[in-house]
C-alpha cells in the first residue's frame, strides 16, 4: 500500500502545501535523489500523485481528488475495524481470566 510508508506519508504532507521536484523532496530527508524517486514511483502508480515536465525539471503534484477518494474508503472500514478491536480484546480478557 502507498501510504504504509512514513516516507511516502511524509512527501505526501509536503506536496499538500504545493509542487514540488525530487530534489526539493530530498532536502528534509536523509535519503538520496534516487530514494525519492522510488517512493514518486510507488505514489504515482497508487494515482496519488503525478508529475509533469516543466522546463528542466519535473514537479511532482498531489492528486487530492484520489486522496479524497482513499480518505472516504477508509473512513468507511474504521467501524468495521473499531468493532474487530473490541472483539479481539474481550476476547483476550476472557482467555486472560480463564487462566486465573
Amino acid at each position: 500500500m502507498a501510504l504504509a510508508d512514513p516516507t511516502r506519508v511524509a512527501i505526501v504532507a509536503r506536496l499538500a502545501g504545493g509542487d514540488a521536484t525530487v530534489k526539493e523532496l530530498t532536502e528534509p530527508f536523509h535519503l538520496t535523489q534516487q530514494a525519492i524517486s522510488r517512493h514518486l514511483k510507488v505514489l504515482e502508480e497508487a494515482g496519488l500523485v503525478s508529475r509533469r515536465k516543466k522546463a528542466q525539471a519535473r514537479p511532482a503534484s498531489l492528486e487530492v481528488e484520489r486522496l479524497v477518494e482513499v480518505l472516504a474508503w477508509i473512513d468507511s472500514q474504521r467501524r468495521e475495524w473499531i468493532d474487530r478491536h473490541n472483539r479481539l480484546e474481550q476476547h483476550l480478557r476472557r482467555l486472560a481470566g480463564e487462566r486465573r
